[in-house]
């Protein structure tokens, strides 16, 4: 038999890597959520499955800090061209001219 607090814990840690519960206390959680806890609650889980689902977690964990990663050193990565050239030129010391108009058509 597996130990259950190992059980409990490898949920919540699923759990707190998934996107946030709704605030609205109406709307039902994601599939996701009910797939994972139909899994832990039906089930009596075997040491596989913990296995793969403590497998799970790393993977989350790693995945959403990849992303904080490439957000921390890529900052440019989701701006238009006009701002990054913007930016590049102020890190730089230089600011970009402003650009003529011509409201006379």
């Amino acid at each position: 038999m597996v130990d259950a607090a190992k059980a409990r814990a490898l949920y919540r840690a699923l759990l707190r890597e998934l996107p946030p519960r709704p605030l609205v206390k109406t709307q039902p959680r994601s599939p996701i959520h009910q797939r994972l806890r139909q899994g832990f609650i039906s089930e009596n889980p075997s040491a596989r499955s913990l296995a793969q689902a403590d497998q799970m977690v790393q993977y989350l964990r790693a995945q959403r800090q990849y992303t904080v990663l490439l957000d921390r050193y890529n900052p440019g990565m989701n701006m238009d061209q006009e701002e990054r050239i913007r930016l590049s030129a102020r890190r730089v010391g230089m600011n970009m001219p402003k650009e003529f108009v011509n409201e006379q058509k």
